[in-house]
């Protein structure tokens, strides 16, 4: 695999191999090896609930869980120590069958104590849509995210082949496809969870 250059995304983009909407500010988002991309204005938040722990086999809807929360412009969205938030990219992405991509935080983030990512720093080729951000404050102070900031860059890395089966194809459950806004974990629409309710039932 290889990472693609500032050039090779110009390329890729003109060419409508990639899509990145909207990108605004080419010169300035497009870096080196990588894109700035901005936080939107739709966040949510997990709510002070009297559960044990989350249990992908409870029949509570993952949804109840959390808060939603939209941001007007100018707006900020203050994340405190030790708190977690899911928020999504400001710019849509569109990946071919042979890119993959990966979120990764921008410097100045880290260097405040805010991760961008807490896993799910992955995308995979096919996918289109927003990407949900998982953000973190591991640092002592809370820390003011503003609507249209550049948070995270994303990195492009070329594939040896191209994927038989990309993100979205009928054959996959795609559960994240096209998310326009930050989605809750759809964790009980996995396989082995899905089938261990199932059984439960019986």
């Amino acid at each position: 695999m290889a990472i693609l250059s500032d050039q090779d995304i110009i390329k890729y983009l003109d060419e409508g191999k990639i899509s990145i909407e909207p990108l605004e500010d080419p010169g300035r988002q497009i870096q080196p090896s990588s894109v700035d991309l901005r936080i939107g204005n739709e966040f949510k938040g997990f709510r002070i609930i009297r559960k044990p722990c989350i249990d992908p086999l409870d029949k509570s809807d993952l949804e109840s869980y959390m808060e939603s929360f939209h941001l007007d412009e100018g707006e900020a969205f203050i994340i405190h120590p030790g708190e977690f938030a899911l928020a999504t990219t400001y710019e849509a992405v569109k990946l071919p069958d042979d890119l993959v991509a990966r979120v990764e935080g921008r410097s100045s983030m880290g260097r405040l104590g805010i991760t961008m990512h807490v896993t799910a720093g992955y995308i995979d080729p096919g996918f289109q849509g927003k990407i949900t951000l998982e953000i973190s404050n591991i640092g002592k102070m809370p820390v003011a995210l503003y609507t249209g900031q550049r948070v995270c860059q994303i990195v492009f890395e070329t594939m040896t082949t191209p994927s038989q089966r990309p993100y979205g194809h009928p054959d996959r459950d795609s559960k994240y496809m096209g998310q326009d806004k930050p989605v809750t974990s759809k964790i009980k629409q996995d396989y082995e969870i899905r089938d261990r309710k199932q059984t439960k039932l019986l």
